[in-house]
């Protein structure tokens, strides 16, 4: 299953129609990433930046926004590991409204392993890329349409919600 995050809009995250302004999501899937190394993968994010002065910056991403969330909404983001290369990981990303089955907001973003002194691209150690495959592993979709799966098909993102409506 993959990982959850919880979290509730706030003020600062709205725009003028009353709904969360959409670069916020980046912001919210680097928080739910923050909190899956924590609690998912056994590493504090700091320490894999600061102590192993390893970075992750995104080169690619998308997203696609299907409902609107608004000022006071709880919700949920769920990160998975969808592509662990050599170099480079996809990170897969919905955002639920608490309690609802169908996401509202769904993303991937493509980050690379730099070291953080030279800039430069480096091989994913060992000890990430153990952990990165153990949680894909255990992400296996079980059916349930709220729990249902990303993948990447050819490229570009696709989801999987089971026997639940498309969007």
């Amino acid at each position: 299953m993959a990982f959850r995050s919880q979290l509730r809009i706030r003020f600062g995250d709205i725009d003028r129609a009353g709904i969360v302004y959409y670069p916020r999501f980046l912001h919210y899937f680097h928080i739910a990433l923050e909190e899956f190394f924590a609690h998912g993968l056994g590493i504090e994010y700091p320490t894999v930046v600061n102590e192993h002065r390893m970075g992750l910056p995104t080169v690619h991403l998308e997203t696609d926004f299907s409902k609107p969330l608004r000022y006071g909404d709880k919700i949920e983001i769920e990160v998975c590991v969808l592509k662990v290369g050599s170099t480079s990981i996809t990170f897969g990303y919905r955002v639920f409204r608490e309690n609802e089955v169908l996401p509202h907001v769904v993303g991937h973003n493509v980050t690379v392993c730099i070291d953080m002194d030279t800039f430069d691209k480096i091989k994913i150690p060992e000890w990430l890329q153990t952990r990165l495959e153990k949680s894909q592993q255990d992400q296996q979709p079980d059916g349930n349409s709220k729990t249902g799966s990303l993948a990447l098909g050819s490229g570009r993102l696709t989801r999987d919600y089971g026997s639940g409506p498309s969007i």
